[in-house]
C-alpha cells in the first residue's frame, strides 16, 4: 500500500476523495493504490448505499445490516468498523452490546422483530446463499412491512459488503494505522 505521505499524481486525487471524516485514508482504501482507478468506484457505490441522506432506513440500521453481512463472511476489519459506527448511532451501550451479541450468536431474532428481522434474514440469505435467492425471499420481507425501496438499500448494503469482505480478506487487509469509524465520537 502507497502511504499517504507517498502519494502523488492520481493516487494523490483519489486519496483526498477517500479521506474519512477524520482526515485520514483508510486501509480499505489504501490496499487499492496501485490501482488507483479502482477506489473511484469503491468510494461512489459506498457513500451512495451507507452514508446518502436519501435513504429511509436508520443509518445505524444499514451499519448494523453492515455488520452482520461481515459476520457472517468473517471480515473483522468491517465489522471494528461498522459496528463501531453502529454504537456511535446507537447511544445506548446496553443496545448496542445486545444487539452484537445477538449478530455474533446468527441470532438476530434475540433483540430484532418485524421488519428489521425480517430484513436481517434477508441479507444472511444473500450473503450466504445467493444462488438459492428467488422471488419468494421477497414475501417475509413485504409480509413485515418493507416496501421494494427499502429492500433495495438492504440489498445494496449487503452487495457492496460482500464485494468489500472479498477484497479485504482476499488481501489481508487490518485496521492497522485506521481511525476506527466513520462518525466522530459526538455524533
Amino acid at each position: 500500500m502507497i502511504e499517504d505521505s507517498e502519494a502523488t499524481g492520481f493516487t494523490k486525487e483519489m486519496y483526498d476523495k477517500a479521506r474519512s471524516p477524520h482526515g485520514t485514508v483508510d486501509n480499505v482504501m489504501r490496499c487499492q493504490s496501485l490501482r488507483p482507478h479502482t477506489i473511484a468506484g469503491h468510494m461512489a457505490i459506498y457513500k451512495s448505499v451507507l452514508h446518502n441522506p436519501e435513504n429511509v432506513l436508520p443509518f445505524w440500521f444499514l451499519e448494523v445490516v453492515a455488520s452482520y453481512t461481515s459476520i457472517i463472511n468473517e471480515c473483522l476489519y468491517s465489522l471494528t468498523h461498522h459496528f463501531t459506527n453502529a454504537r456511535r448511532l446507537i447511544k445506548d451501550k446496553e443496545k448496542s452490546e445486545a444487539i452484537y451479541a445477538a449478530l455474533k450468536d446468527h441470532a438476530p431474532e434475540k433483540v430484532f422483530s418485524g421488519k428489521q428481522l425480517a430484513l436481517l434474514n434477508y441479507a444472511k440469505k444473500l450473503t450466504e446463499n445467493v444462488a438459492k435467492m428467488d422471488e419468494t425471499d421477497m414475501e417475509p420481507l413485504r409480509a413485515a412491512g418493507c416496501d421494494d425501496g427499502e429492500i433495495l438499500e438492504v440489498n445494496q448494503v449487503v452487495a457492496y459488503f460482500n464485494y468489500s469482505n472479498r477484497v479485504l480478506n482476499g488481501l489481508g487487509v487490518t485496521t492497522e494505522g485506521d481511525v476506527i469509524g466513520y462518525y466522530a465520537e459526538d455524533e
